[in-house]
Order: C-alpha cells, then sequence, then structure tokens
C-alpha cells in the first residue's frame, strides 16, 4: 500500500464499504462525517460485513478484528490533515462536493491526494479553485466496494500523471482492478448502464410486463446478476435519478431523462433497500 493513511468522507454504504477495503488493504482509514448518529451506522455496517467474511471463512476473528482497529472515526475536517489521501464520497451533488472539497482543500497537506468517488459528475469541475489541481483526481468504487472488483481512475485535464499512477497503485494494493477513464459524464459503466436502466422502467411504465418478469429476462436472457429493477433498488432510487439528471444535462439524450415513475417513486420516499421499499419491498 502506498498510502498509509486514507481519509473518507462521506456518510453512505460506500464509504464503509470503501473504509473495509482500504483496511483491509491494510492502511489507517478515518471516517468522517457530519454526525456520530451516521458513523455509528458507517461502522455498524463495517461490523456487519466483516462478520458475513469470517462466516464465509474469509477472514478469521483475529483478521476481522485488526481490520475494524484500522478505522477510526471523526466528525472535524482537521482530523485528516495528515492523511495521504483522501476520498470524497458525499452525495451526488456538485455544490455538496465543492463544498467538502473547500473544507479539504484547506486542511489537506500540499503533497496529499484529494480524489472524488463521484459515479457521474465533473471532476475537473471540482478541482475548479482547489490549491493543488494537479492532485485531483477521481477514484470511482462500485457498490458493493467489498465485493465488486473494478475501479475506474478518472484522469481530469489537470491531474499530473504521477497523481495517476499514484492512485492506480493503490487501487491495485486494494486488490481492485482499475481502468483509466476521461473525465466526462457517467464515465464508462454508467454511461452504458443508466440508459438500460431507465428503459427499463419505461417498458414496466408502458405495461409490456411486469417488474418480475423483465428482472427474471434479463438474468436468464443476458446472464446478469440481477434484473434492473433490483438494481436499481440497491443503488438507490434518488442516486439514480440525480445520475441520469447529470447525463442528460451533458449528453442532451432523451435515454437519459428520468422516465416519471422514477421520479415519482423519488418523491414519495421510495428509494429501494435504504429506505425499505422501492421497486420491491424490503421492509421486515
Amino acid at each position: 500500500m502506498n498510502f498509509q493513511k486514507v481519509g473518507i468522507v462521506g456518510s453512505g454504504i460506500m464509504g464503509s464499504g470503501i473504509a473495509e477495503v482500504v483496511a483491509t488493504a491494510g492502511a489507517s482509514v478515518v471516517l468522517r462525517s457530519r454526525n456520530q448518529e451516521t458513523l455509528d451506522a458507517m461502522l455498524d455496517g463495517l461490523e456487519r460485513s466483516l462478520a458475513k467474511q469470517v462466516e464465509k471463512q474469509k477472514h478469521t476473528h483475529a483478521n476481522a478484528a485488526l481490520i475494524r482497529s484500522r478505522v477510526s472515526t471523526t466528525m472535524s475536517f482537521d482530523d485528516l490533515a495528515d492523511c495521504e489521501l483522501v476520498i470524497e464520497s458525499v452525495v451526488e451533488d456538485i455544490a455538496v462536493k465543492k463544498a467538502v472539497f473547500a473544507e479539504l482543500d484547506r486542511v489537506m497537506s500540499p503533497t496529499a491526494i484529494l480524489a472524488t468517488n463521484t459515479s457521474t459528475l465533473s471532476v475537473m469541475e471540482l478541482a475548479t479553485g482547489i490549491s493543488h489541481p494537479e492532485r485531483v483526481c477521481g477514484v470511482h468504487f462500485f457498490n458493493p466496494a467489498s465485493v465488486m472488483p473494478l475501479v475506474e481512475i478518472v484522469r481530469p485535464l489537470c491531474a499530473s500523471d504521477e497523481t495517476i499512477a499514484a492512485v492506480t497503485y493503490f487501487a491495485l494494493a486494494c486488490a481492485k482492478e482499475p481502468v483509466e477513464v476521461k473525465d466526462q459524464a457517467g464515465f464508462i459503466v454508467n454511461a452504458l448502464l443508466f440508459p438500460y436502466l431507465n428503459n427499463a422502467v419505461r417498458l414496466l411504465e408502458q405495461g409490456a410486463a411486469t417488474q418480475e418478469g423483465i428482472d427474471v429476462a434479463m438474468k436468464g436472457g443476458c446472464g446478469f446478476p440481477m434484473g434492473p429493477f433490483a438494481l436499481l433498488d440497491l443503488v438507490g432510487l434518488d442516486t439514480s435519478v440525480a445520475i441520469l439528471d447529470a447525463l442528460h444535462a451533458a449528453f442532451d439524450d432523451a435515454n437519459f431523462s428520468p422516465v416519471p415513475l422514477l421520479r415519482q417513486m423519488v418523491a414519495e420516499g421510495r428509494l429501494g433497500r435504504k429506505s425499505g421499499q422501492g421497486f420491491y419491498d424490503y421492509r421486515p
């Protein structure tokens, strides 16, 4: 591991997932969130994931405890000052991310790398106004981070070769498969994936088949591990709408415009697994 101390900013599933990956690779991790409640929830998620790994005999109890011991939490940006790499993983909102970047720029060492886990937004726009834009890039993990092998390494025009080389090595040290991609909306995976997901919802709106039928068809016909509606619930419908909106703004393609049913479900609070109800019901 080329980075001995890594900071992660964000209170969602991705934050705890990336923390697990990085701590498993041997680095110390500092998780930052706005309040203790979300930090506790992230640690609970990390501990549940590690317990599952022990059950599957992928970790011993001692090794899981060691990984957990490498992760600490904070509500202060100042506690990230000595991190060599900080990965921002907050909500997909450019204004929110810019505010986080401004705080990190204030506290981080000029030699540290500032990365974003954005799945869609412009990394170059986030780097604007940062003191050392040559040390800004995208490091996009996929959910669940502990399982999914891919990491998209996003190179904005401002990033130096040394920065891209360092985060690529970091991804390899985390036992991931890095792929370098140009800084454009959606990068590789989401630019291809979200028109498919959006059109699946359009088929449902048109009454072509039930959501269960469409999921079965795509698993059986294309060999996908899950159907589009199960995947939308996993990603989060609010996150999916935000990604589609960003893609539509970038490319002005109707395939990227969220279908009305998606917006309606988000307005109703049916966000998928994280809210307990989306296209499927996950409530106990």
